[in-house]
């Protein structure tokens, strides 16, 4: 099952200026960019952003080893403006009584690694999980032959990828990379199935970007293979797409509820067709549950299911709107039986510290 296809949400601003001074003024704040929070009025200064993300980022850096042995589930969310909306998380923390240790946010390959995220996220107490796109976005569609697979193993991509590799290692913070999930399905251009792809393609493809890492030293990357439920696809195998375990940390899951009623309906035929071929821990990197009857009942079995588990690791919760690009109102936030429900659940399980920050 597809579970959302969206282009991840820009600001763009215009300033005119009518004499001199004025367009002065102007200038010299344009070219100093400013982050403002989509939930108030308040606008700071690039200046003051970067500053303070600089104190975060130069305290001494836990290890990735560290942020792996953390025990108990990580409660992770991810928002239309995460992570640089602190207000969004606050607010998701607020209805649930518990605040997320994990932040998920969307990068294709059209853009750069922006490493001021990283403090964003690990000031704001949670784990950076960068969900990292080989495409240009929904526009294009399912099939882009610009990023087919072959492609980036034949090294058009290389100077990107090591960029991308070099400022996630100088930044020095550990980040989860979620690097082209759901590959199992038939909507994204790195699909085996699309985009002139051939079969063995998908683990030449991850290897070859994990290989750049480790050559440039990027040892602080915690790597989430994640494939979507295998329901939709039951035809398309898992055990050939594996990069295998030398080359991922965490084996993650998509999974929504659209009318089941228990968790096991979403999630266990598949984590027994991983469980064939790996033991790495699991976490569910995409989640929520469709409106319906089944709803609050879905959401207090999810946890009873996650107790039932103790090699999952954490969960993400998808908290999109359909205008936000979700492809239903996945919100907990502004739906209070829901965000009860949630919060019930959390108090059920062993939470996870936050990573230090």
């Amino acid at each position: 099952m597809a579970r959302h296809q969206y282009e991840s949400p820009r600001t763009y601003r215009v300033w005119m200026a009518v004499n001199t001074v004025i367009v002065v003024g102007l200038a010299a704040w344009i070219f100093s960019p400013t982050t403002q929070d989509p939930d108030t009025t308040q606008v700071t200064s690039n200046a003051a952003v970067q500053a303070e993300n600089r104190r975060q980022a130069e305290k001494p850096a836990p290890t990735k080893a560290e942020i792996l042995a953390i025990p108990g589930v990580r409660f992770g969310i991810s928002t239309p403006q995460a992570p640089w909306s602190s207000v969004e998380i606050d607010k998701a923390a607020q209805a649930v009584g518990a605040h997320p240790t994990m932040v998920q946010f969307f990068v294709k390959w059209t853009e750069e690694f922006r490493p001021d995220s990283v403090p964003q996220s690990y000031k704001q107490g949670a784990l950076p999980v960068i969900s990292w796109e080989p495409w240009e976005g929904v526009k294009k569609g399912p099939s882009q032959g610009k990023f087919a697979l072959e492609k980036i193993i034949s090294g058009q991509y290389d100077a990107y990828i090591a960029r991308f590799a070099t400022g996630v290692r100088d930044q020095r913070w550990p980040v989860a990379i979620r690097l082209a999930h759901e590959m199992n399905g038939n909507w994204y251009p790195w699909a085996e199935r699309n985009s002139g792809n051939r079969p063995g393609d998908y683990v030449k493809m991850w290897r070859h970007v994990h290989d750049i890492f480790a050559r440039a030293g990027a040892t602080n990357v915690i790597w989430i293979w994640s494939p979507n439920v295998i329901t939709p696809m039951p035809q398309t195998k898992l055990d050939p797409l594996y990069p295998g375990d030398d080359y991922v940390d965490w084996v993650g899951m998509v999974g929504y509820a659209i009318e089941e009623s228990t968790a096991a309906q979403v999630y266990s035929s598949t984590l027994d067709a991983i469980r064939k071929f790996t033991q790495k821990p699991f976490v569910i990197t995409e989640t929520a549950v469709e409106k319906g009857p089944h709803q609050l009942a879905w959401i207090a079995d999810f946890f009873a299911w996650m107790n039932a588990h103790p090699d999952m690791v954490g969960f993400i919760w998808f908290n999109f709107s359909k205008s936000d690009g979700g492809r239903s109102d996945w919100r907990f936030t502004d739906h209070p039986p829901i965000a009860e429900a949630v919060g019930q659940g959390l108090k059920s399980v062993r939470l996870a510290d936050p990573p230090p920050h």
